[in-house]
């Protein structure tokens, strides 16, 4: 009788799964000419990659079935049988139509199913006028062909023989119970993706920078599923500011209005080989240089002495996928909204390895950890990165910590890979030892105390790893023609700033260093106010590049330019100017923090309502 159970347990999820590859089949006939560049390797390869996601859409789809398998171990009554079949047709209903839908509006939205579908469904008449007859029959189609499949694989699979059981219904009904209770935990595990610290999402599918392929591999129900999730999150129209939208416009094309050209060129020549260091949670505040902080960071210090170093940025959130995607795309944050999350979306925006690629340029991106964290392996595959490594490409029997290898392993692997790179190149680390929970080798000088001392301490480790690196990269050949640009991906709690309602909260370093700067920039502070999605801008104009492609990202090495910073708190926002700073919870209706002076706080208000409404506007038509 168990073993029965659990056999019909395995089969739910083979069910599932060769469901779901009929299904890839389907989407490959009928859209077959967008896989012109990619191998029959590759295609196969998606069956392959698929199988994390596919399993743990599988083991959420088996929880309301296998209650009706383990009624039928304790009654043979045919009601149980009679809807066992039908909530598991009726799963296949929703899948297909899922896909269907999919399979149909690929062609031309070039990205799965969305929640962008339910905009449409609000107007029907547009849906009709809008879908051709040919979409309406193959729709009927796929979706006919994929319930014929379902339901005979159903029929085949799941046999309902006479249960024969020498025990009494008391007796068997506590072991189904607990047969029960042991496969919903395995199911739960799947859905989970299994016993590590980050759950599963759809980076697990994504394998290759062929957006279509990676389309291909990731579980159709389940995107829909965790886009409709983003979609209920993320509209925030009722909390958003009231301003009138062409006020709104006006008033942004005024902030980003500036004269562009400019003679601060602090590069010896255009064409550098760059190597971005992104500092997870390197507050401004834990930062000897930028703060009242001292003794934590001896070696950014002195390379602060050496470099440019911009001591008003602001992180544009306070997590690390949004923290990247303005970094490389120059994106603003949102509220309630990871963009990463979202590759129908971020695919459309530009990002900086694709400039440099223009000239010649290979990239790469490596972090130490798990980057299935807020899709941000396939944020950087979908943007055409040659190379994206974590933690799977590191050696199993290094010493690590919870959720990372050490900064220190970290460097050595990325030295090793720039080592093996042809100039000019783009190579990029995301470190990790200053995140929770903290567990970082022991060294000397990690004598902090008091609020945030684990966090603290974490940075000592974190910066001796990064002097200790900077030292290696000085012997190198590529090293005189090397531009690096250090940044935090967002703010963190210090013992001068705990609460993420404060501006300062959100500060943090951005530092441009090398013997590629010319003597007269090297040691210069600017202080000027800006945040991370004004990286692209400033950097393609050191290196005679057009930031056109990044609409938010301003030249901080401008003199004229326009003066703040857009940041996102939770279910919030905050603004940054010379003059002052806010921080304003939406749906609380709350400032955290508010300083402007009264003759400019109504102006203030209104740039920052505006420059809001008009990111928010782009990120939705988007």
């Amino acid at each position: 009788m168990v073993k029965r159970l659990l056999i019909q347990f395995l089969k739910l999820l083979l069910f599932w799964i060769l469901v779901f590859d009929f299904q890839r089949i389907m989407f490959s006939i009928h859209n077959w000419g967008k896989f012109s560049e990619v191998s029959i390797g590759e295609w196969l390869g998606a069956f392959y990659h698929s199988l994390h996601l596919d399993l743990a859409t599988a083991g959420g789809l088996t929880i309301l079935p296998l209650l009706f398998l383990c009624l039928y171990g304790i009654t043979n009554q045919k009601w149980v049988k009679v809807s066992f079949y039908t909530l598991l047709f009726l799963e296949a209903v929703l899948v297909a139509l899922v896909h269907s839908g999919e399979v149909n509006a690929y062609g031309e939205w070039n990205h799965k199913l969305t929640s962008r579908v339910f905009m449409h469904l609000g107007n029907p008449d547009e849906v009709v006028r809008t879908a051709d007859y040919s979409m309406t029959i193959w729709y009927i189609v796929y979706a006919a062909l994929e319930l014929i499949f379902a339901w005979k694989l159903m029929r085949w699979f799941f046999r309902f023989e006479p249960v024969e059981s020498t025990q009494k219904w008391y007796v068997r009904t506590p072991v189904m119970l607990l047969c029960y209770a042991v496969t919903g935990a395995i199911s739960f595990i799947l859905v989970r993706g299994g016993f590590q610290q980050i759950p599963i999402n759809i980076n697990s599918a994504i394998y290759t920078n062929h957006p279509v392929s990676n389309d291909l591999s990731i579980n159709s129900l389940y995107y829909f599923g965790k886009s409709y999730l983003l979609y209920n999150r993320s509209e925030i129209d009722e909390f958003m500011p009231k301003i009138d939208p062409a006020k709104a416009r006006m008033l942004t094309e005024k902030l980003m209005d500036y004269p562009r050209q400019h003679d601060q060129l602090f590069l010896t020549n255009k064409r550098p080989n760059v190597v971005f260091i992104v500092l997870e949670g390197w507050a401004a505040e834990a930062i000897g240089t930028l703060s009242e902080t001292k003794g934590a960071t001896p070696n950014f210090d002195k390379l602060a002495g050496e470099g440019v170093l911009f001591t008003k940025v602001y992180g544009t959130s306070s997590t690390s996928e949004i923290g990247n995607s303005s970094i490389f795309s120059g994106f603003p944050g949102v509220p309630e909204v990871s963009i990463s999350m979202q590759p129908e979306k971020h695919r459309k925006l530009r990002s900086l390895n694709q400039d440099l690629e223009d000239w010649g340029y290979g990239s790469g991106y490596m972090f130490s950890g798990d980057l299935k964290y807020g899709n941000i392996g396939g944020y950087f595959l979908d943007h055409g990165f040659d190379v994206v490594k974590d933690e799977k490409d590191f050696p199993s029997d290094l010493p690590r910590g919870k959720l990372n290898f050490y900064d220190a392993d970290l460097y050595k692997f990325l030295l090793k890979e720039i080592n093996a790179s042809k100039q000019p190149f783009m190579q990029c680390a995301f470190t990790g030892s200053t995140h929770s929970p903290y567990d970082q080798p022991k060294t000397k000088g990690q004598n902090f105390t008091g609020n945030e001392a684990d966090f603290m301490n974490s940075v000592v480790y974190a910066d001796q790893a990064l002097g200790r690196f900077m030292e290696n990269c000085k012997k190198q050949p590529w090293f005189n023609n090397t531009l690096f640009v250090l940044v935090a991906d967002h703010g963190h709690s210090t013992p001068s700033v705990e609460v993420p309602h404060n501006t300062a909260f959100y500060r943090i370093p951005l530092l441009f260093w090398g013997n590629v700067i010319k003597p007269e920039f090297r040691g210069r502070r600017m202080d000027v106010v800006g945040s991370q999605a004004d990286i692209p801008a400033t950097l393609l104009y050191q290196m005679g590049g057009n930031p056109e492609a990044y609409p938010w990202s301003k030249d901080l090495m401008n003199p004229k330019v326009p003066q703040f910073a857009l940041h996102t708190i939770i279910r919030g926002y905050g603004w940054v100017t010379p003059r002052g700073n806010m921080t304003y919870q939406m749906q609380l209706k709350f400032f955290g923090e508010e300083n402007f002076p009264e003759e400019v706080k109504q102006q203030e208000y209104e740039n920052c309502y505006a420059f809001l409404t008009e990111v928010y506007r782009y990120y939705k038509e988007l």
